[in-house]
């Protein structure tokens, strides 16, 4: 793409919010009257609202729309959201589907082109282009993620690597060989680079990466720092979803106060998840988003189950596109501990704080008659595994007081080998739940 393409492309953040907001209610009014005509789950929702394509005037009137939710993904499996013929669609993308159905997408050539345009400004917020080389370690396929990235990163004339995941010594072989400068992946597949690269001798410092895209998963800024720290590398939140298009939904920003969402695509509301009501910019509560210019399979607010904010007031960056705060739970993370809840994020976090301590854990929940009980396994680095027996339960009761001291509950620590947890490829599985099995 030409660089004046570029420009106005990057420009597209800064538009003033008249303009935005303008271009915001004639993509909804357009997208309500798409899908009102071709998408019957959509037409009879509206219908028992008492509504039709005609009802929004203004912003606000988003309200007044029906939910969707994942569920409906799945029970109108495998194409019963679609809303243009079947000869339009140009790709089919979809989630794994280890809990049912898999969710399954399908795009228009618009509108991977729409997606297209939201990853590149993603990664041109991160200061990533032409010269770069980019070793894009999401899994191609069904997944989203690798072929998002790609695609985005092709569109700004960035060199890709497109290695997936997995054969982790290869990967550090080929990010030392190529002179890589860039790798996208999960945080915790990354963490698992940094170990092995350890192991086999190599020193990120002195590598020319310098950018790590990061997703999929929730992640603390402990993590976040723990990766810098260890890799010497800006690492980058970029948040995303299969059911609105895959990466490239919003991404961090150098000021760091919150993920831009590129709203004149994906239209934010935050919700309380009790009663489906419309919170105020700096509430948290629950993320739901309106794909603007998706065609394919318009998703008309659908609610994330992502945890987040929006944060009021101008970025120091200088975009006037609307920031979230990093999403570092989900109301599906969410596990009730004796009436407590608790996220495994607030574990992390916890865990990340205290010396030697790696960062890789995993949880175990039991319930033992009418008590429930919390383990977490967590492991630590070989100097402290290899101390004394009173030295490794001295970090363990300093382990189990900072969980403590964040969740309220004691929780049974048990250090583990370095090494012995297993490590995922993708997203992490954090969470073992024994309690109904």
């Amino acid at each position: 793409m030409e660089r004046s393409a570029l420009q106005a492309l990057a420009q597209k953040d800064f538009m003033s919010r008249d303009e935005l907001e303008s271009i915001q209610l004639k993509r909804l009014k357009n997208i309500v009257s798409h899908a009102y005509k071709n998408q019957a789950l959509f037409r009879s929702r509206m219908q028992e609202k008492g509504l039709d394509d005609t009802c929004i005037k203004e912003l606000k009137d988003i309200q007044k729309l029906p939910f969707f939710k994942k569920v409906d993904l799945r029970d109108t499996y495998p194409f019963g959201l679609l809303s243009v013929p079947m000869e339009d669609i140009i790709r089919l993308q979809a989630s794994s589907g280890t809990t049912g159905s898999p969710i399954v997408i399908a795009y228009t050539k618009e509108d991977v082109a729409c997606w297209q345009e939201a990853t590149m400004r993603a990664l041109m917020i991160a200061g990533i282009g032409s010269g770069d080389i980019l070793q894009n370690a999401y899994g191609y396929g069904l997944f989203t993620g690798g072929m998002g990235l790609h695609y985005g990163a092709e569109g700004l004339g960035v060199t890709v690597l497109p290695i997936s995941s997995g054969n982790t010594e290869r990967q550090i072989k080929l990010m030392s060989d190529f002179g890589v400068t860039a790798i996208s992946c999960t945080p915790s597949y990354f963490l698992h680079i940094i170990e092995k690269a350890k192991q086999l001798g190599y020193d990120f410092k002195k590598m020319k990466l310098r950018h790590g895209i990061f997703g999929a998963e929730p992640w603390t800024n402990e993590m976040r720092q723990r990766i810098e720290q260890e890799a010497g590398i800006k690492a980058w939140d970029i948040y995303g979803l299969t059911e609105i298009s895959g990466p490239g939904v919003a991404m961090d920003c150098p000021a760091r106060t919150g993920l831009h969402m590129f709203e004149d695509l994906f239209y934010p509301e935050v919700i309380d998840p009790e009663t489906g009501e419309a919170l105020p910019d700096g509430t948290e509560g629950e993320l739901v988003i309106t794909t603007l210019n998706k065609f394919g399979m318009p998703m008309i607010r659908y609610r994330t189950r992502d945890i987040s904010v929006i944060v009021k007031g101008t970025c120091e960056c200088g975009r006037t596109i609307r920031r979230i705060k990093r999403i570092d739970h989900r109301n599906d993370d969410m596990l009730i501990i004796r009436g407590v809840n608790v996220f495994p994020s607030q574990i992390e976090a916890a865990l990340l704080t205290i010396p030697g301590v790696q960062p890789h854990y995993h949880i175990i929940v039991r319930r033992h008659g009418d008590l429930d009980t919390l383990e977490v396994q967590v492991e630590l680095s070989a100097e402290l595994f290899g101390d004394t027996i009173r030295s490794i339960e001295v970090i363990q009761k300093k382990i189990g007081n900072a969980i403590k001291s964040i969740i309220g509950l004691a929780v049974t620590v048990t250090p583990v080998e370095p090494g012995s947890l297993e490590r995922s490829m993708g997203k992490a599985k954090r969470v073992t739940d024994l309690r109904n099995s």
